[in-house]
């Protein structure tokens, strides 16, 4: 087998026979590769490859093979020109290095060599096979757009497009990988974006020394500010909407060719806990709704280590019949509260898990139908106690309002650490983890962005949006550490439904 690397800057051959032949070399063994040699205008030969496919075939014979077997040179000199003026098709471009046209052939296009000419000739005709768009299954909404990004680039660049029609919208590409060679954009709009914060995201992925990109995970892991913090420093979405509005803020995004999920940086550990919906439906129950997902965040977190800090260290604090029917139910179990609170949460985590791995029709069924055979189980087993039970329903119910998986992890996987402290400490054991949680989210940050942005620093003009949603009329301002023009409008009283004597005022 060739290595591309000794190709990787040879200049062409003006042989045809030479270029020929490194080509087969390098894709010795592949039967995938498809090639023709043909004569060109009666006089030169030429060679043409493209990999099965990757390119739409019928176009490459009726807007590239047909023209050129039947072109008649005359008295016209061969050249690229020439070529461009009987291919009728838009992407023709000239590569000087074998590693160049490799790349090329990767994404679609078709080789194209011609004897005595020094160079390739890369035809782009794409045609492989893509999904359709749908509907992000992880990130289903109510009211909104219904659309979400596939694994194609080309696609979800279009759909960011549709969305933004002003050529302030940049998307950067880089190339990362050695073997699969991942397209990466960094999306920004030019004169809202912070250009530091551009240029920092550049930096971090033109660092990035790896064999192979598979998915945005990749480059998320390995440009984040805190690689061993469990709470997640960029924002995963599949929805364009969603995108578009962090852009119009000021934030970067990063799209990696073959994954429909979109990086967002910076983000913030409130916008973790902001739906795109809350921005759709009327201000005053989307705030109702994300003051209830601080409620459950904290019930999340804190109600099993809680029940197990009462239970074992501070059964003053609950009222007597409460304690004497937990009591009454827990007089069979055999474990203490922490080993039957772990016990409980190891199996409802289990059980959640099958349910996403599972096939879907049958998924959704085994989750919940086990979660109840097995909680009714341990209860008549007496290894558990109702109450535990209970707790550990509503603790699941609760992580189910995060809207970011990636944040719901991380308070999943804390609860566990917490339910040690108090089991061992009581309610002491339990406020220093909810110190040093607070300790930890203090310390870290997002592309140099604080991670309690705007609660930590203090940013009064900022903290409407982050716990409760304002009517639209009245956000004016955008982010201070990420938007370069602060202004999005020119008075928070300047609205639709006043007059110009409104508006004045």
């Amino acid at each position: 087998m060739v290595d591309i690397l000794d190709y990787r800057d040879m200049p062409f051959s003006t042989e045809l026979a030479a270029n020929v032949d490194i080509i087969k070399k390098i894709y010795n063994n592949s039967s995938d590769i498809k090639t023709r040699t043909f004569p060109l205008a009666s006089s030169v030969d030429a060679f043409l490859m493209f990999i099965d496919g990757m390119v739409n075939e019928s176009l490459l014979d009726l807007h590239v093979l047909a023209p050129l077997l039947q072109a008649r040179a005359g008295d016209s000199q061969i050249d690229f020109a020439y070529i461009c003026s009987i291919v009728t098709t838009s992407q023709l471009t000239i590569v000087t290095s074998f590693e160049d046209l490799l790349n090329h052939i990767s994404n679609g296009s078709v080789a194209l060599f011609v004897d005595k000419l020094p160079f390739g000739i890369s035809v782009g005709v794409p045609g492989w096979q893509q999904r359709g768009i749908e509907e992000p299954a992880a990130e289903s909404i109510i009211r909104g757009p219904r659309e979400g990004f596939t694994e194609t680039l080309s696609v979800n660049t279009s759909m960011l497009r549709r969305k933004i029609k002003d050529p302030a919208l940049k998307l950067n590409p880089i190339q990362v990988g050695r073997y699969t060679k991942t397209a990466v954009l960094i999306v920004h709009i030019d004169g809202i974006a912070n250009h530091s914060l551009v240029e920092e995201v550049r930096r971090r992925i033109e660092k990035i020394d790896i064999d192979g990109v598979l998915e945005s995970g990749y480059i998320e892991g390995l440009i984040e500010d805190h690689p061993y913090s469990p709470f997640p420093q960029i924002q995963v979405t599949e929805r364009p909407d969603v995108v578009s509005a962090s852009l119009l803020e000021g934030k970067i995004g990063i799209m990696v060719d073959g994954t429909p999920f979109c990086l967002i940086a910076p983000t913030t550990f409130f916008a973790m806990l902001q739906s795109p919906e809350d921005y759709y439906q009327r201000y005053i129950i989307s705030s109702f709704i994300r003051w209830l997902r601080f409620l459950f965040l904290i019930i999340s977190l804190l109600l099993p280590s809680l029940y197990v800090a009462v239970l074992t260290f501070h059964q003053e604090m609950v009222p007597t019949s409460l304690l004497l029917s937990i009591a009454k139910s827990r007089e069979d179990i055999p474990f203490p509260a922490l080993v039957e609170a772990l016990l409980m949460e190891v199996s409802f985590e289990a059980l959640r898990e099958a349910g996403v791995r599972l096939p879907k029709q049958v998924g959704s069924a085994v989750s919940i139908v086990g979660a109840l055979v097995i909680g009714q189980a341990a209860t008549s087993a007496g290894l558990v106690s109702s109450p535990m039970v209970m707790v550990v329903a509503i603790t699941g119910i609760a992580s189910f309002l995060l809207p970011q998986y990636s944040a719901g992890i991380a308070i999943r996987l804390l609860r566990f650490p917490i339910m040690f402290l108090s089991g061992m400490f009581g309610l002491l054991g339990l406020m220093l983890g909810v110190i040093a949680i607070i300790i930890h989210l203090c310390s870290i940050r997002s592309l140099g962005v604080p991670y309690l942005q705007p609660l930590a620093p203090m940013k009064w003009s900022e903290m409407l949006d982050s716990f409760m949603r304002g009517p639209i009329w009245s956000n004016t301002k955008r982010p201070s550490l990420t938007g370069k023009k602060k202004t999005i409008r020119q008075s928070a009283f300047d609205r639709p439904d006043q007059g110009e004597e409104g508006a004045s005022s």
